[in-house]
């Protein structure tokens, strides 16, 4: 009996002691598991801080960045008017410059004056993507004169040719179905009509698609060489003045007296030969019509005619 009773107690404080580190040990892990999850909320929240700004000024810098508008289709052109030392060097040197870009020289025309200086005017074709890198080195050829270049945008052109190009050709391919399956001679010559005429309209597009491709894929560069500087006439705004009028009037005058001795002179020989006539006709057939004899009076078989005598004229009665 004594030994059941101290038994008891023991197991009691045992079970309660293993409670105890029971409840220790699940308090240590939730106080562990909140720690843990505390940490990581709190580097989420860092990483989210630190991406957050990084994103908010990228989204506002393609807010705030102007939408790029780039037209696929510009004609491109340019003019040119250089000053050089020699006209031919330049003239190889532009020629070389254009082959390393891609292009090809175009028309080329050449002059000299009375002096001997040569001038050239050329027109070359070079890639679009090269374009301002061409026009910068044939500025620097020598002294630039003139320059003018201009771009025109045919996006809306070629757009509009290539969306007749397909209706064109839909059309062209109906034509030729209805062909097959025509069996009359007439309904067959109408539909090669038709065929014949959808058929050139679809070749001017064409054409057409091959102008503007070959225009916005090559821009045009005229280039002018020179060895002496080029006069550009200038027009004067002024109103004219005195001194313009006695310019234009002494002008007018002279121009006048051109055309008076031109008059004279076209006229001269005319009178000249009228002249002549006039002497001859004074000198020589006038006096010989002068010098011949009285006609002889009619005669006949029987005498001489009588002549008609005149009449007795009245004579006035003295009062």
């Amino acid at each position: 009996m004594r030994a059941r009773r101290s038994v008891r107690p023991v197991h009691a404080v045992a079970g309660l002691l293993l409670a105890a580190a029971l409840a220790l040990t699940g308090c240590t892990g939730g106080a562990a598991s909140s720690d843990s999850a505390g940490s990581n909320e709190a580097a989420k929240s860092q990483a989210d801080s630190a991406a957050g700004p990084a994103a908010g000024d990228s989204g506002a810098e393609k807010a705030d960045a102007p939408p790029k508008i780039t037209a696929s289709h510009i004609i491109r052109t340019a003019s040119l008017t250089v000053q050089v030392k020699d006209v031919p060097k330049a003239l190889d040197e532009a020629r070389t410059t254009i082959e390393n870009a891609g292009g090809y020289v175009g028309n080329e025309t050449t002059t000299r004056d009375e002096k001997g200086n040569e001038r050239t005017r050329v027109v070359l074709r070079v890639p679009v993507d090269s374009y301002a890198d061409v026009l910068a080195d044939l500025e620097g050829t020598g002294k630039l004169l003139d320059r003018t270049a201009k771009a025109q945008d045919v996006t809306d052109q070629v757009v509009d040719v290539e969306s007749r190009i397909k209706t064109q050709r839909a059309s062209v391919i109906r034509i030729r179905e209805l062909m097959d399956q025509a069996t009359k001679l007439s309904d067959v010559v109408t539909l090669e009509g038709e065929l014949s005429a959808r058929q050139a309209d679809l070749e001017s597009l064409l054409a057409q698609q091959a102008s503007l491709k070959d225009r916005t894929s090559l821009a045009t560069i005229t280039l002018s060489l020179s060895e002496t500087p080029v006069k550009k006439a200038t027009a004067e705004d002024d109103d004219p003045g005195v001194a313009d009028a006695l310019t234009g009037g002494w002008d007018a005058f002279v121009t006048m007296l051109r055309w008076i001795v031109m008059a004279v002179a076209a006229v001269l020989p005319f009178a000249v030969g009228a002249a002549l006539l006039v002497v001859l006709w004074l000198w020589l057939v006038r006096p010989r019509l002068a010098r011949r004899p009285e006609p002889a009076p009619a005669t006949s078989a029987l005498g001489p005619l009588p002549t008609a005598r005149q009449a007795p004229q009245p004579t006035r009665e003295e009062d």
